[in-house]
């Protein structure tokens, strides 16, 4: 009973009372309950097939555009308007929800201020911020060692705070940690090195006579030098993001970001020897300066301290065993903060114990001056330190936004790269005041400060104001702690980005492109050093990313049988072309980049050549296009200079279609093709007259008939070989009903009527491939194969209307909106009357109507154009059609019967060139 009950019911509703029936005590019979599955999803792997049937006619984008309205183009709305209105008054119509964006985004501090979490964050961010600030101390006590710039202890951190804090406000990173980096230091120094200040150690230890006024006088130029190049870097960075010149970062892939970052860890290592070795050495930057640093300190290698190198080595244990030991906090896992620990541990115990290592206590005898009030950079130097403050502005910019978009990657959140431009200028324009440093991403810090739980921007400001407290109370306390524990926490930290190398395998497998970008951006920061290999770098890329945009990949498809599905030929087994039919697809935009291997690739593919038109047939279009304008003939006229020159006539195409020459190694063959033109119901065909010469066997009737066929090599040599015909006429043209035929060779060939080109992935067509399709479409046209166009996007077709694309020959009803649609058009255009072929012997009385039509055409096109051509016979007219005058390839000795059967003269047997056929030509027009 339940079963007939549930019978009666629609799928849907036995479903719903299938699941309702058991909560009534009700039960359900297994095999009922088999029925009433529910169905698979839909994108699942194992999901029913389903048909649908759309009954509709094609469908070209002429009609298209006449039959549906297409809106015009709205202008985008503008939240602010000013517009005047008759009684000169002027009202303003301004948006809250735009003002509120406009500060959001300025002041990118309230994006995560106004919903900060409490309970989740801030843990965090004080344990980031302690770790963070208590590295900074170190960092600035000893960077004058690398740079041998003594420069102001107490500004360097009062510079480091206000960078600190103008990020926190106008950065959009949330994990970036601010502050000075070792190899922009280093390329500051090296800008001051041309004031020829140095500052050196005495035999003693001691350093120079700060009372002399010679060496004061140059460490304030020195300094002046530092501020205003500082200064400038701001501006530019400054007039870079007004300018919104941020988005070139967009184009960068992260491959090269990866293989910068893992260079640049590498100088940093490189510079961390000094602290490491105890040694001070002349640190060099530039090309190849890693490799003369590496010199330098392997020469200096016998002087090292072996107590700094152990106080490194155990520190560096101490790291690696801290990566084993996790903490979780509110399920998120934070790293052990051995970095904190190690500082204050060794610090307490060096200001107790001596252990004769080097430390920043030597830094308190090189500065002359402890801190100088911030005042305004000198700006009279400016015009020489352009060039290096541009190249310090572009190597700080790209070094914080490769950081912000590693950690922006990992958090799952976005930075902005003019943003980030505005806030980093402003940094470098305030550490100018203070006569400090180019400030950028601190590599180590931002390490630190993500690993740490660092979840915003309030780490960095707490580890700021953390780092400027303890300097003013209890800076003389961290002064004895060695510099190798500095060492030692920089390297750890730069192990994160040497990883990378391991994407090396995974690229080559995956992309290798990318893998190529890479070493080539890795190699070139590496030996050229920061600028100099990222405008390297940068280079490449585009380079790389244009030849791959314009690199054209095209494919021959195919249509699945009994579907309106096309696939390649090389591809699916199941594709199979149409008879007559020649589908194209532009797997790429179509630019003058690779338009010559698009239409090299459309020709080998038709088996045929452009050949350029000669000076007669030059003149002709050109006299045609002049009839078809209206424009009146005039072999001499007389005109003013004054008047306004004539518009040059618009020519169709400069080449012409010929076959391409096949030519085997075995024995040579040759054909000789001529293509007539006949009219049936007011439509055009093509009928293909084949006369093959072998040389082994001259007579044979089937050499005669048979056509070459270019060979095929690789994946794609079936293409071609799988070919439908139309079984019946008369069948519904809503889907195209083909069969396999017979089993193809490769020496016979249907002739081909339509070609069509997909275009669903072209995205754009410049000016040069407009011109040049446009040409494609006459030269072919002129051959009687006809070229249509599908699933053209509407943005393109708008690229050919101001490109003047159409004419009387192209028009849109040459475009479809789908591949489909194309097909069926090409069919239903060419359902005429079988074309015919002509043998030896048989008469050629079915051609005769269609002939005397043509030569009717051609006898008025002649008396129209006497002054060009010269014809006296319509045979002489037919051999020598304009579009296609020479379609053979070179002739052997024949039977005289089988040429005097098809009106061909006798073939001279020492024939050998093959420019022969148009002698041929004009020896026989002499004769008549």
């Amino acid at each position: 009973m339940l079963q007939i009950f549930l019978q009666g019911e629609s799928a849907h509703r036995r479903r719903e009372l299938s699941f309702c029936l058991p909560a009534f005590g009700v039960p359900v019979p297994s095999d009922v309950r088999d029925r009433m599955e529910p169905d698979s999803h839909p994108f699942g792997p194992h999901r029913q097939s389903r048909s649908y049937h759309i009954n509709r006619g094609l469908r070209t984008e002429d009609h298209f555009e006449r039959t549906y309205e297409r809106h015009e183009p709205l202008p985008k709305n503008r939240d602010f308007k000013i517009f005047q209105v008759q009684r000169r008054k002027v009202q303003c119509r301004f948006s809250w929800g735009r003002f509120r964006k406009f500060v959001h985004t300025m002041f990118p501090i309230l994006n995560w201020l106004c919903i900060y979490r409490i309970r989740e964050w801030l843990l965090g961010d004080v344990h980031a911020g302690i770790s963070v600030g208590l590295v900074q101390i170190p960092q600035g006590l000893s960077g004058v060692l690398l740079t041998r710039l003594p420069l102001p202890i107490i500004n360097g951190f009062y510079s480091a705070f206000c960078c600190s804090l103008t990020y926190v406000i106008f950065g959009t990173s949330r994990h970036i940690s601010i502050g000075s980096f070792s190899i922009l230091n280093a390329m500051v120094a090296d800008i001051v090195k041309t004031l020829n200040f140095s500052l050196s150690l005495s035999p003693n230890h001691s350093f120079a006579n700060f009372s002399d006024e010679n060496y004061i006088k140059s460490y304030l130029d020195a300094l002046n030098l530092t501020a205003s190049t500082t200064f400038l870097t701001g501006i530019i960075q400054l007039l870079l993001g007004c300018f919104c010149l941020g988005f070139v970062t967009t184009y960068l892939p992260k491959t090269l970001i990866d293989a910068y970052l893992t260079a640049a860890a590498l100088h940093v290592i490189v510079s961390q020897f000094t602290f490491i070795f105890g040694i001070v050495i002349d640190f060099h930057v530039g090309p190849l300066a890693i490799f003369y640093n590496l010199l330098y300190y392997s020469m200096a290698l016998p002087k090292a301290n072996s107590t700094s190198i152990l106080i490194f080595l155990v520190c560096v244990v101490m790291l690696r065993v801290s990566k084993c030991i996790k903490i979780t906090y509110k399920h998120n896992p934070i790293e052990f903060p051995m970095e904190l620990l190690m500082i204050v541990t060794i610090a307490i115990i060096s200001n107790y114990i001596p252990l004769r290592a080097e430390s920043s206590k030597v830094v308190a005898k090189m500065v002359p001056l402890r801190f100088l009030p911030p005042t305004l950079p000198d700006l009279s130097n400016l015009n020489r330190i352009v060039f290096h403050s541009f190249s310090l502005a572009i190597v700080s910019y790209f070094l914080l936004v490769f950081v912000g978009k590693r950690y922006a990657c990992i958090h799952n959140y976005h930075i902005s790269s003019n943003q980030e431009l505005l806030a980093v200028g402003l940094a470098n324009v305030l550490s100018s005041f203070f006569k400090s440093f180019t400030v950028s991403s601190a590599l180590s810090g931002t390490v630190i400060q993500e690993k740490t739980g660092g979840k915003t921007q309030l780490a960095a400001l707490i580890g700021a104001s953390i780092m400027l407290v303890l300097v003013q109370k209890l800076g003389y306390f961290f002064q004895a702690l060695p510099n190798a524990v500095l060492a030692a926490i920089v390297m750890v930290n730069m192990f994160p980005f040497l990883e990378k190398f391991l994407d090396i395998p995974t690229l080559w497998r995956q992309d290798k492109y990318h893998l190529v970008i890479w070493i080539v951006t890795f190699a070139a920061v590496l030996c050229l050093g920061l600028d100099i290999g990222l405008a390297i770098s940068m280079g490449f890329t585009f380079f790389i990313i244009t030849v791959r945009s314009h690199r054209m990949k095209m494919m021959m498809l195919g249509q699945v049988q009994h579907m309106d599905i096309y696939r390649s030929l090389s591809d699916y087994k199941a594709a199979v072309e149409i008879e007559g039919v020649k589908i194209f697809q532009c797997c790429s935009s179509i630019s003058f980049a690779n338009m010559k291997h698009f239409k090299e690739y459309l020709l080998r593919k038709m088996d045929m050549k452009a050949v350029p038109l000669d000076e007669n047939e030059m003149r002709a279009l050109i006299s045609v296009s002049l009839s078809d304008t209206g424009v009146q003939r005039k072999d001499f006229k007389c005109a003013c200079v004054c008047d306004p020159p004539e518009p040059l006539p618009r020519i169709p195409y400069t080449e012409k279609l010929v076959k391409r020459s096949h030519r085997s190694s075995g024995a040579s063959s040759s054909s000789l093709n001529l293509i007539r033109w006949s009219k049936f119901e007011s439509k055009h065909s093509s009928e293909t007259l084949s006369t093959g010469f072998s040389a082994l066997s001259p007579g044979r009737p089937e050499d005669i008939r048979g056509r070459a066929a270019g060979p095929e090599t690789g994946k794609r040599k079936d293409e071609g070989k799988r070919t439908l015909f139309p079984l019946d006429r008369g069948l519904d043209n809503s889907t195209t009903l083909l069969c396999q035929a017979a089993e193809c060779t490769e020496s016979s060939i249907y002739p081909v009527h339509t070609i069509i080109l997909d275009f669903s992935m072209v995205q754009f067509v410049d000016l040069q491939a407009s011109d040049l399709l446009r040409q494609i479409f006459h030269m072919f046209q002129n051959i009687g194969i006809t070229v249509l166009i599908a699933s053209c996007h509407l943005s393109v077709v708008a690229i050919f209307e101001k490109n003047d694309f159409f004419d009387n020959c192209v028009t849109k009803a040459r475009f479809f909106l789908t591949l489909h649609d194309a097909v069926l058009a090409a069919q239903e255009q060419r359902q005429m009357p079988e074309p015919m072929e002509l043998g030896i012997g048989e008469p050629k009385q079915e051609l005769n109507e269609g002939l005397v039509e043509e030569q009717k055409e051609r006898s008025q096109y002649v008396d129209k154009n006497n002054d060009v051509f010269s014809i006296r016979t319509a045979e002489d007219e037919l051999l020598n059609e304009e579009p296609v005058p020479n379609l053979f390839d070179s002739y052997s000795q024949t039977d005289p019967e089988v040429l005097r059967q098809l009106d061909t003269p006798l073939l001279e047997p020492d024939y050998e060139d093959e420019a022969w056929g148009q002698d041929w030509k004009q020896g026989s027009n002499r004769k008549q």
